[in-house]
């Protein structure tokens, strides 16, 4: 079930965190366009999934203006969803999802792809896919574990 045929960009994070609990094919399953950019793909160091498209971004200048605040993978993102007309940027980074607030970009983290799938009835529970992330070095607190398992209905 595709999500009303949305277009996303993630960055690294929700990729490395998802290929840790054997979750990457969540995004697949979830969105009609999964797209990144080359400096995503080089920090998540593995091969992606052929059904992630890498773009890169046309507008260098602003890249490295926002790379002034943000790290150069979020700040790669943050321009090719602002490029395309993405209609959801997956960012995990506190700072970056501030910045890309600012720039008035519909975001979503990790755990915003994980509670998709459940309410889309893509996995049967978040629970699982929580306890797998809080055995990783992805930090999630405990007022958010209660959010997303109460939005979940577990």
């Amino acid at each position: 079930m595709l999500i009303a045929d949305k277009i996303v960009i993630t960055d690294a994070s929700c990729f490395i965190t998802l290929d840790k609990i054997d979750g990457i094919h969540l995004l697949h399953s979830l969105y009609k366009q999964v797209i990144t950019t080359p400096e995503i793909a080089a920090e998540f160091g593995k091969r992606l999934p052929d059904w992630v498209e890498v773009n890169a971004v046309l507008n260098r200048d602003l890249l490295y203006d926002y790379a002034e605040t943000v790290d150069i993978g979020e700040a790669s993102a943050m321009v090719l969803a602002t490029e395309i007309r993405a209609d959801l940027l997956i960012i995990d980074d506190a700072k970056a999802r501030r910045f890309a607030k600012k720039l008035e970009l519909n975001i979503t983290g990790t755990i915003g792809v994980i509670l998709s799938a459940k309410l889309n009835g893509i996995i049967p529970a978040v629970k699982p896919y929580i306890i797998k992330i809080q055995e990783t070095n992805f930090r999630i607190s405990d007022w958010l574990t209660l959010q997303i398992l109460k939005e979940a209905g577990e």
